[in-house]
């Protein structure tokens, strides 16, 4: 039990890290587009790995990020969050904002790099196999 609480403990960890490294990669410009654009994006799928890693309950952890990331990447061909962006309410922009509003191949590829990552330290943290979170099947 202490083990799994310890794991536990690692992940929301590194999920504050996440959180931290990402709003700093948007508020700090360094003029370098890989950096200002692109880290964030791949914080972004690290995170949402993260938080289905949380859950305990999903196996294929990485396999379910890279398909929430694509939908969410996808979804914005539809123009609605775009749309949301214009709301008169600030907490749907927030929500426009999170979604993302322009479609883009290298946001997805920078996603496939925040979740490999992500996979390769899970890898690591699990002695080097991947462990099924606990109440799958």
């Amino acid at each position: 039990m202490a083990q799994v609480a310890g794991r536990r403990g690692f992940w929301w960890g590194l999920l504050a890290a996440i959180v931290v490294a990402g709003l700093l990669s948007r508020m700090a410009h360094t003029g370098f587009r890989v950096f200002d654009k692109y880290l964030g994006d791949a914080l972004y799928a690290a995170m949402v790995y993260v938080l289905f890693r949380l859950t305990g309950r999903i196996a294929r952890v990485t396999l379910w990020a890279a398909v929430a990331m694509t939908a969410i990447e996808f979804f914005q061909l539809t123009g609605i969050p775009a749309g949301l962006l214009r709301s008169e309410y600030p907490v749907v922009r927030v929500l426009a904002r999170l979604l993302g509003t322009e479609f883009s191949v290298f946001d997805l590829l920078a996603y496939a790099v925040g979740i490999a990552c992500l996979g390769a330290i899970d890898r690591a943290a699990s002695g080097g196999h991947f462990t099924r979170p606990s109440g799958t099947v």
